[in-house]
């Protein structure tokens, strides 16, 4: 299994720009997808990007594209999330997480085995 550390989040003001890590430990990093989700309190947890195991793919939320980014070094076993142009509606604790199983990148909760334990990400207007 993978161990994951979320990383990066702060206080930025609208406009500005944040860079999330993911960094793993444990099994090989480049055997897993990883998706990064947020999550307002009261709210679900939604998916934000994923990026496949070879970094080839990516896949974003509509509200994020064009703004996020996400890319991976697998050698340093860190996925990042690149975030520009923030907006208060951004702000959430964001999750990143690993899928092990999926033959194509997932966007739902369920298909994420794995989960760091979240960065708050505050964007003040």
């Amino acid at each position: 299994q993978v161990q994951l550390v979320d990383a990066g989040g702060g206080l930025v003001q609208t406009g500005g720009s944040l860079r999330l890590a993911c960094v793993a430990s444990g099994r090989t990093f480049s055997d897993y997808d990883v998706g990064w989700f947020r999550q307002v309190p009261g709210q679900e947890r939604t998916f934000v990007a994923a990026i496949r195991r070879t970094g080839g793919r990516t896949y974003y939320e509509d509200s994020v594209t064009g703004r996020f980014t996400i890319s991976r070094d697998n050698v340093k076993n860190t996925v990042y999330l690149q975030m520009n142009s923030l907006k208060p509606e951004d702000t959430a604790v964001y999750y990143c997480a690993a899928d092990a199983a999926s033959l194509v990148l997932r966007t739902t909760r369920q298909a994420y085995e794995y989960w760091g334990r979240g960065t708050q990400v505050t964007v003040s207007s």
